[in-house]
């Protein structure tokens, strides 16, 4: 979907230019992706055309419902032969989009990665501060007697996988439908959100929660949206580029700091920890008159 903006002459450049800025002016980025950010590394996306929830499941159940708890504990046999078959990419490769947020976790800009995706594919393109609110399907454990095993040993069986220690049903570490997200990952997403000087959404229709509400905790405007698709935070977002996401940062990111991005974050820095101090004597003043 195109915004008006976007059917005039130079609209694109115009919108790459401005997040080029934007990414110049902060210092503590943090990027919130979802499924859209993997579809350039032939991994499908959910609610798209050609996504998950829009192909045959293969199975006499809907793909929404197969991912979920109650059926992962009723249907075993059934998921994982749906979860091998759809959910599984183990030779899928980092596309522009990830080699590009992990450049700018390099040049010090980008302080935290908060992923819904399960492909671990942030990380093999070298991000180091990843929060996978939904887990990963590289990590699996038993169910009954907790020995955790690489997606290796998924793939190597057949049928349910069973543990070689105790013979405890193994389940990946991924969240389903109708289960709670880890709380120690939704309060580092929330910590580093609330820190950040730019929010980067890219990849997601903003449609699963709680990851659709996290922008409330985001005190400023300086929210972009990269996706192909609209979002509900389109029009209140500072900027909105409906465009392939890997080719958007590919070429908003610099492949390196030039000195004068470096002084000017420099500049930028000092400037907003003098205001800090300013702010924080300020409040002490006040603080004080009252007593």
């Amino acid at each position: 979907m195109e915004t008006r903006l976007d059917r005039y002459k130079g609209a694109r450049e115009t919108k790459i230019n401005k997040l080029r800025e934007l990414i110049d002016q902060s210092e503590n980025i943090v990027f919130l992706g979802g499924a859209g950010v993997s579809t350039e590394s032939g991994i499908p996306d959910f609610r798209s055309g050609d996504g998950i929830y829009n192909q045959e499941s293969g199975l006499a159940y809907r793909a929404v419902d197969v991912i979920s708890h109650s059926f992962f504990m009723e249907h075993p046999e059934e998921f994982y032969d749906f979860y091998r078959r759809k959910l599984l990419y183990p030779d899928a490769k980092p596309n522009k989009a990830h080699k590009a947020l992990a450049r700018l976790e390099r040049q010090g800009k980008l302080m935290a990665i908060i992923t819904q995706n399960i492909d671990k594919l942030h990380q093999d393109a070298g991000s180091k501060n990843t929060i996978e609110l939904h887990g990963s399907v590289f990590r699996n454990h038993c169910m009954d007697c907790g020995k955790k095993f690489k997606l290796d040993y998924i793939l190597e069986h057949t049928g349910v996988p069973h543990c070689d220690r105790c013979g405890g049903i193994i389940r990946p570490d991924i969240t389903l439908y109708e289960e709670n997200l880890e709380h120690d990952k939704v309060d580092a997403a929330i910590k580093a959100l609330k820190k950040c000087d730019l929010l980067i959404i890219g990849g997601t229709s903003l449609t699963v929660y709680p990851a659709a509400t996290f922008v409330q905790f985001i005190k400023h405007n300086r929210v972009v949206i990269i996706n192909k698709s609209s979002t509900y935070l389109d029009l209140s977002a500072m900027l909105t580029i409906h465009d392939s996401i890997g080719a958007v940062l590919d070429e908003a990111i610099p492949k390196r700091r030039t000195k004068e991005q470096l002084e000017a974050a420099r500049k930028l820095k000092a400037k907003r920890e003098a205001a800090a101090l300013r702010a924080q004597k300020r409040l002490e003043k006040k603080e004080k008159e009252g007593k």
